[in-house]
């Protein structure tokens, strides 16, 4: 019990005191690995810990620092300021000048700082005078000033396996001081394991469900729990999201990248993972509009009169009606041929756009409404398209510079294998 007479959390009393109770990340913390030997050493080194929620960032920090000499600090950067930094650092610095004691100060959630809250680490990093830990569910390239993140390692979690979790809630049902023993409760592995299925490898989440699943049970008087009375301490698998995080580009990556490989399989599930965790279907749209000229292109132009019309349902009939539409254009899609054509002519365009002299248009494709700009040469010499067999006349278009210039070259899939024979043909045109 805490001193307030409140029941502390199941997932807080359950969290290991020693490295070799430590569950998962066993790549991070092999035999000889820096992490290790870090934490064996008392060799510490400022770092950041970056993984997904509940996969043991805070509990590997407490355990490094429960190795040490050194004073230890923690605080949250959602609830701390430049005030309370101010302080801790006056603090540490006191503490290494008059007593030659290092302080390592554990910030979790350091990607909530702002540039002038992480600057002011900067110089105590520097002389020595702190060890900075930090954890953040976010990438630290993007969440971190470049001049911080060069003063310390950045070590990755991956999110827990289902057995690990499975592992972490057995210990916690037939722990007797900590943990559930001492209740009598009989939780199969069978149970245990549709938890960690539910957690989507979050140790902290499991635990609480286990929490939660131990509360429905004493209310009804039972001690054995089945698979049915997970449901009601948990309601449904956590989808982890975020909107405006490094998730949320991951996975509209990976649905990109699974339609560029013609894998509709794949691509459905990164779709229905972002639907389904409340992603706003009209981005996702977009985005497949987007792919539909960047990666195929004029292989197969109805690419792109799906995908619109995808959008077009988004807009119409909104959720959950539209994520039928979204799926039938990812189907599409990912069956149709492939080409980046459009999209590598376009660019090679824009860079002679941007990077070239302005070339004037020539004389001959402008305008000429009135008689002093034809009295000068507009419009001279132009060739009407429609006099000519092909419907395609012998003239110049592109600035005399640029003369040869090739920027579209057609793949041979799909509908661009007609482009690319009409172009070997020396034709500007092609038949239906």
């Amino acid at each position: 019990m805490s001193k307030t007479g409140k029941q502390i959390p199941l997932a807080e009393r359950m969290r290991p005191v020693a490295l070799d109770d430590f569950v998962g990340q066993e790549r991070l913390l092999a035999p000889g690995s820096l992490l290790r030997q870090m934490i064996e050493s008392d060799e510490v080194s400022s770092f950041i810990l970056w993984g997904p929620p509940g996969t043991g960032k805070t509990t590997l920090a407490r355990l490094l620092a429960s190795t040490t000499d050194s004073a230890q600090v923690s605080f949250s950067a959602v609830t701390s300021g430049i005030k309370e930094i101010k302080g801790v650092m006056a603090e540490a610095e006191a503490n290494f000048n008059f007593g030659g004691k290092r302080t390592i100060l554990f910030v979790d959630e350091i990607h909530r700082f702002n540039r002038a809250q992480q600057d002011a680490f900067l110089p105590y990093v520097e002389s020595g005078t702190i060890v900075l830990i930090g954890a953040t569910t976010e990438n630290p390239s993007f969440e971190l000033n470049s001049a911080l993140l060069s003063r310390l390692k950045v070590f990755i979690l991956e999110e827990l396996s289902i057995d690990n979790v499975v592992t972490i809630l057995r210990r916690a049902v037939d722990d007797q001081e900590r943990g559930l023993g001492h209740t009598g409760l009989e939780i199969d592995d069978g149970v245990l394991r549709g938890i960690a299925v539910y957690s989507s490898g979050d140790a902290r989440n499991a635990l609480n469900s286990l929490e939660l699943l131990a509360g429905v049970l004493k209310r009804r008087g039972l001690k054995i729990a089945t698979e049915e009375h997970i449901k009601d301490a948990v309601q449904q698998a956590v989808l982890k999201y975020d909107k405006t995080g490094e998730h949320h580009y991951n996975l509209i990556s990976a649905l990109h990248k699974s339609i560029r490989n013609s894998d509709a399989n794949a691509a459905l599930y990164w779709l229905a993972r972002m639907l389904e965790a409340g992603e706003d279907p009209i981005f996702i749209a977009r985005r497949l509009v987007r792919f539909a000229s960047e990666d195929i292109g004029l292989a197969h132009p109805q690419a792109l009169e799906q995908t619109v019309a995808a959008m077009h349902a988004v807009q119409l009939i909104g959720v959950p009606e539209c994520k039928l539409a979204l799926a039938q254009a990812v189907v599409f899609m990912s069956y149709c041929p492939k080409s980046n054509s459009v999209y590598r002519a376009y660019e090679a365009a824009a860079i002679d756009a941007h990077n070239s002299l302005q070339h004037p248009v020539p004389l001959h494709l402008r305008n000429a409404p009135t008689s002093l700009m034809k009295d000068i040469g507009y419009g001279k010499g132009y060739k009407y398209a429609h006099d000519f067999n092909e419907g395609v006349a012998d003239m110049r278009c592109l600035p005399e510079a640029l003369e040869g210039v090739i920027y579209y070259e057609p793949t041979p899939r799909g509908f661009e294998g007609k482009l690319r024979k009409a172009q070997s043909n020396g034709r500007g045109a092609v038949d239906d």
